[in-house]
């Protein structure tokens, strides 16, 4: 996302298209197209291309939650941090990704999201290995069990507990900044 936003406009929009078109395939043809690629190219299905199939699949996700952040980000501030002596590397890592880091959770949330859910591209991509949703979905054939009830409560509960302490974290700082 730093680069896209860093290049020309017309290689970003070229870049920024091609990645809607991924996320815009339906996930069959995603997860057979990667499937072959890795075939093609003699690369043994398992572990690794699933891998690399969830991060070509979650990569545009995460690029589209970054891209609005760098949008607001005041240019001046980086410049100013150069100006003053820093590296480049450094004054990323102290004023940029501070400033993006929102849309980055964004992102990681949805792409984690998306990859415990996906099961074409996971089925299509590995061999012998199994994610969350491959094993849902055997053992949906041979019946549940209620270890996927347990799963299940564990992974609401997990997500209502980090939506309380977002909110309260949220409620907190509005809380400062009209104080201030």
């Amino acid at each position: 996302a730093i680069g896209i936003h860093a290049m020309k406009t017309g290689r970003a929009n070229a870049l920024i298209n091609l990645s809607y078109l991924s996320m815009t395939t339906p996930d069959i043809a995603t997860g057979v197209s990667l499937m072959l690629m890795f075939v093609f190219m003699k690369i043994p299905l398992g572990w690794g291309t699933m891998l690399m199939a969830h991060i070509a699949f979650d990569t545009p996700y995460v690029l589209f939650s970054v891209l609005p952040k760098l949008r607001q980000l005041n240019p001046a501030h980086y410049e100013a941090a150069l100006d003053l002596g820093a590296k480049p590397g450094y004054a990323l890592r102290k004023i940029v990704l501070p400033q993006i880091l929102p849309g980055i959770v964004t992102g990681f949330i949805f792409a984690f999201t998306l990859s415990i859910d996906d099961f074409v591209v996971s089925y299509f991509t590995s061999q012998d290995v199994s994610n969350l949703s491959m094993t849902i979905y055997s053992m949906a054939r041979r019946g549940l069990s209620p270890k996927i009830n347990a799963l299940s409560t564990i992974m609401f509960v997990s997500v209502m507990i980090l939506l309380v302490i977002i909110n309260v974290r949220s409620s907190r700082q509005n809380r400062k900044e009209k104080k201030a």
